[in-house]
């Protein structure tokens, strides 16, 4: 046995059903705010040409990312990293795979300014939003005027409104303990018994911790991670821990978008991280486990 092993063991003793915590079932947000947000989110005028929206790499009714391995942003011009899903992004203590920003407002400023995805700046939108009388109007109605903290501040504030909540697995820590079957109780067991659960808690099961991926076993990646942000050479390929959440439909998996099911992402998983064969037992149950973590993706704000 290794010592990652033992550490999981150890970790595990305490009480892991704490450490991960349901999604509350109300939250309170700007009604108006989240409109006119929502209504940006959409907006295609905040690219360079005309042709990208938030929604574009962002697709609401399909998890909240874009169900390719790495997007696209204006003239066709691709990106390097998968795209993450914004539902529950409220709950990332990090933003972006190489947890550069940690806020939302932080994160929204990100895509507009880079060349390869939005490849604008705020005085170009701010002109071409002025010129537009819906926006004209509800920008001076909710904040006096359209200016770089207003945009950011209602995109914020409909990002705020995308939770999933009522998923089996928050109903079963809700304690409906009928609410799993008994695999994908198993499964739950298997998660906390091989460690997952020392990466993946908190509310948002992931987002809230940077880690090495490859700790046991190299992953290759031209991706530096984390390095690219501060330079410093024991930062190389870290990435911020993604979010488990509603995982069964926002495939593929990982920074670079190159694993295709969530049974790869397992495999996977369990040889770079803690350096373990699991069973086909074990697999098909943690499988059965993280399919339960789908959450209702009723959207709050329906104009």
């Amino acid at each position: 046995m290794n010592k990652y092993f033992y550490i999981f063991i150890i970790f595990n003793i305490l009480n892991a059903t704490e450490l991960i915590t349901p999604i509350p079932k109300i939250i309170s947000y700007d009604i108006k705010k989240a409109v006119l947000g929502k209504k940006l989110f959409y907006e295609n005028k905040l690219s360079h040409d005309n042709s990208i929206s938030c929604a574009s790499c962002h697709i609401l009714e399909e998890g909240g990312d874009d169900n390719i391995e790495v997007s696209y942003g204006i003239d066709r011009k691709k990106g390097t990293r998968n795209s993450p899903t914004v539902f529950n992004s409220r709950y990332n203590y990090y933003q972006f795979w190489d947890a550069s920003v940690k806020t939302l407002e932080e994160q929204v400023r990100g895509p507009m300014h880079n060349p390869v995805e939005m490849g604008s700046n705020f005085d170009e939108i701010i002109n071409k939003l002025k010129k537009n009388k819906y926006y004209y109007d509800e920008f001076n109605k909710i904040y006096g005027e359209i200016n770089e903290n207003n945009i950011i501040d209602a995109i914020v504030e409909f990002e705020n409104t995308l939770i999933t909540p009522n998923s089996r697995f928050d109903n079963y820590l809700n304690g409906n303990r009928n609410a799993l079957t008994k695999i994908e109780k198993i499964g739950y067991s298997n998660f906390k018994k091989y460690g997952c659960i020392s990466c993946h808690n908190g509310i948002n099961i992931g987002g809230n911790i940077i880690q090495k991926i490859g700790i046991m076993s190299s992953y290759s990646s031209k991706d530096l991670g984390r390095y690219m942000v501060t330079k410093n050479n024991k930062d190389k390929y870290y990435f911020k821990v993604p979010s488990l959440r509603n995982v069964n439909i926002t495939a593929p998996y990982f920074h670079d978008g190159k694993i295709k099911t969530l049974s790869e992402a397992v495999t996977l998983m369990t040889k770079y991280q803690i350096g373990f064969e699991i069973t086909n037992d074990e697999l098909e149950s943690i499988i059965a486990f993280l399919k339960t973590l789908t959450g209702d993706q009723t959207l709050l704000i329906k104009n």
